[in-house]
């Protein structure tokens, strides 16, 4: 049975509300109130979306602002795909997101449709933690990232706070996932991953791992 939080991401008018509306203040909440959180994904987006002829990919897309922040560095033949399985927010990302170096492309990130070894950067950010069973696909990240390519996560993260049991029920009644703090590190190192650094905002975790050549 889909959690609430997953058939929140199927409908139409939450599709339209989500990035520009309850995203900001999820993400706010992910720092208690504070900047914390904002400041590093404006310092990430930058680094991310700065030029180049990459091939991105961005899993759990939503709308697609990530992905269209992404694609408007890229040149030549750069491309940045926004995968995602809800055609709601495929929807919207077609509507508001598309053209130029961003395209978009429904798929099951458990499943992702690409070869080994495909993209520069693989991104899945505010995401993973509504996915059910994520664990495998970090493995898939990893698989279609190239030698040298970059996994780049942001997801929620075991803190005093979020470990207390009234808040640990409410976020598993509503689907969301808490991760222990070395669940994601681990399972990229298992996969095969190196270079991991991990940055712990508020509630939340960033991880950028390599791929080996």
């Amino acid at each position: 049975m889909n959690s609430m939080a997953q058939r929140l991401m199927h409908n139409p008018l939450f599709s339209h509300v989500y990035e520009r509306h309850w995203r900001p203040v999820f993400t706010r909440l992910f720092s208690l109130g504070g900047t914390g959180t904002a400041d590093f994904d404006r310092a990430l987006s930058a680094y991310l979306s700065r030029p180049g002829e990459r091939l991105m990919l961005d899993v759990a897309c939503g709308p697609g602002n990530y992905t269209r922040r992404f694609a408007d560095g890229l040149t030549g033949d750069g491309r940045c795909i926004g995968v995602d399985y809800s055609p709601a927010m495929l929807a919207q990302a077609v509507r508001t997101n598309a053209g130029g170096h961003a395209v978009y492309l429904r798929a099951d990130a458990h499943a992702l449709p690409f070869p080994d070894d495909t993209f520069d950067v693989v991104t899945c950010l505010a995401a993973l933690y509504l996915i059910g069973d994520p664990l495998p696909v970090l493995d898939e990240l990893l698989r279609v990232t190239r030698p040298g390519g970059e996994v780049v996560i942001f997801t929620s993260v075991r803190t005093e706070l979020n470990a207390l049991p009234g808040v640990g029920r409410l976020a598993e009644m509503s689907g969301f996932r808490i991760f222990g703090r070395d669940e994601i590190t681990n399972r990229l190192r298992s996969a095969g991953a190196d270079q991991i650094e991990q940055t712990i905002t508020g509630q939340g975790q960033y991880v950028i791992a390599v791929k080996p050549d």
